[in-house]
């Protein structure tokens, strides 16, 4: 390391907002953050699956305000804005994909692909946003667009192809 090199900006593990952010741990892998702890994410939509679709919406909408003060909290104390091993917006984007998502694997799949794919790629309007919003509501906002649109077309190839 340079000797005037910064050395990297880690969570503080004692910290359970840090945990939270970092996706319990799954944000922090070297390699593909984003997509582990979007995976991470997927025991917690098994535990409101069974939920009615308003009470499943309710939770991701609870999920996302308080993504919101973890998401800004953990990215002030780093001092970097959405730092990659920050993925409790992955883990809503994925819920708002997966609503309502007809039963099987290979839909879940599907969804998470879809989630990722629109997460990664940030096609307008959630390329401008992921710029023009910052903190909390900046890090969880591009991710609630890329699920809305994974959600889209997730129920347009379940119509399609049931």
């Amino acid at each position: 390391m340079p000797i005037f090199a910064k050395p990297p900006v880690r969570p503080d593990w004692s910290n359970p907002v840090h945990l939270l952010a970092f996706g319990l741990g799954s944000g922090s892998v070297p390699y593909a953050p984003g997509t582990v702890g979007t995976v991470a994410a997927l025991p917690l939509y098994f535990l409101i699956r069974p939920l009615s679709a308003e009470y499943y919406l309710l939770v991701v909408l609870v999920l996302f305000v308080f993504g919101i003060w973890v998401c800004g909290r953990v990215s002030k104390d780093l001092g970097v804005h959405d730092h990659g091993g920050i993925v409790w917006d992955e883990w809503v984007g994925l819920l708002i994909t997966l609503w309502l998502c007809p039963a099987g694997w290979v839909w879940i799949l599907v969804g998470f692909a879809l989630f990722r794919l629109f997460d990664i790629l940030k096609p307008w309007p959630i390329s401008w946003l992921d710029r023009e919003l910052t903190g909390g509501l900046g890090v969880m906002t591009d991710d609630l667009i890329a699920g809305v649109f994974g959600f889209l077309v997730l129920q347009a190839m379940a119509r399609l192809w049931s």
